[in-house]
């Protein structure tokens, strides 16, 4: 089944310590909806300025996304600048320029009201809801959040949360929006916020996933080469809810949700190879399939006794 994905989209500057580039394509919702069409169609939301490239559009459509929902106005597109320390951990964010950005609020094509599943990629509560509340009834919706939100717009995430499936953030946030030092006692905590699930990245040391009684820990893939981490969160978020889309039949459940947490962090770590979206623009089915059974060798043990 198709996935509506809703959230920004960008043109990035990203410096490393080895490289810089510029005019790059970016945003949680250009991550998130290549990364879930490798398992279902996307119905894409989100707003781009008249300098966006053109051949971006034509490189959606060959993906089999659907870009409908995609606003081109006047004006300049979300900018973001980025620089990051030798370890590729530590991000400093350099410039933000909203530009059209500033103004969107999501307006959804009658034909993806009636979309069964939702990713509300990362951005502001308010706008997530307002998502929401042009929606049929979806059967499952995963939100994405980040520490801006947790700190400046806490009452709109509160307000938002009790009406997501699947709630994702990162080991700091989920501590911050809890206060607790234990990522366990903070992913209790947060489904008590409302999300049936959540889940918790930790980055290169992979993701945990909480549902009522479950729990899951999920490792990440180790790699040699790592050359821009950004938007290794948001195509995890993509690859797991496009993989729940594709193959939740009946109902999700929380083996399903395991399967999908594996194939994120199969996504993610094809991600960080390549600056922008390039790696995730060559990648094959192949691959995933090859990387994943590397997940399942990885995991495999057998008791001593």
């Amino acid at each position: 089944m198709s996935i509506l994905v809703v959230g920004s989209i960008g043109l990035d500057t990203v410096k490393t310590p080895v490289e810089e580039h510029t005019d790059l394509v970016g945003g949680s919702a250009s991550y998130a909806a290549l990364s879930a069409s490798f398992f279902t169609p996307v119905n894409l939301v989100g707003i781009v300025g008249s300098d966006f490239p053109e051949s971006e559009f034509q490189f959606w459509k060959s993906r089999d996304i659907d870009t409908s929902g995609v606003q081109r106005v006047s004006g300049k597109t979300f900018r973001w600048s980025g620089e990051y320390a030798w370890d590729l951990n530590t991000r400093e964010t350099r410039s933000i320029a909203l530009n059209v950005f500033e103004h969107f609020r999501p307006a959804l094509p009658p034909k993806y009201r009636e979309s069964p599943f939702v990713l509300l990629a990362n951005i502001a509560p308010k706008l997530q809801s307002h998502v929401l509340d042009q929606m049929e009834r979806p059967r499952f919706v995963v939100a994405d959040t980040m520490d801006l939100w947790i700190e400046t717009t806490r009452a709109d995430l509160e307000a938002l949360l009790r009406r997501v499936d699947l709630l994702i953030l990162n080991d700091s946030e989920a501590r911050e929006i809890t206060k607790e030092t234990s990522l366990i006692r903070a992913g209790r905590k947060i489904r008590g916020f409302g999300p049936r699930y959540v889940a918790i990245k930790k980055g290169e040391h992979g993701a945990l996933l909480f549902g009522q009684k479950e729990f899951f820990s999920c490792g990440a893939y180790p790699l040699e080469d790592i050359h821009d981490p950004t938007g290794a969160g948001d195509t995890f978020a993509g690859g797991l809810a496009g993989y729940v889309a594709a193959h939740a039949g009946e109902k999700v459940s929380f083996e399903l949700l395991r399967k999908a947490m594996i194939y994120g962090s199969v996504l993610a770590s094809f991600c960080v190879e390549a600056f922008s979206l390039d790696r995730l623009r060559k990648l094959t089915e192949k691959e995933i399939a090859d990387r994943y059974q590397m997940f399942k060798l990885m995991s495999q043990f057998e008791a001593l006794t």
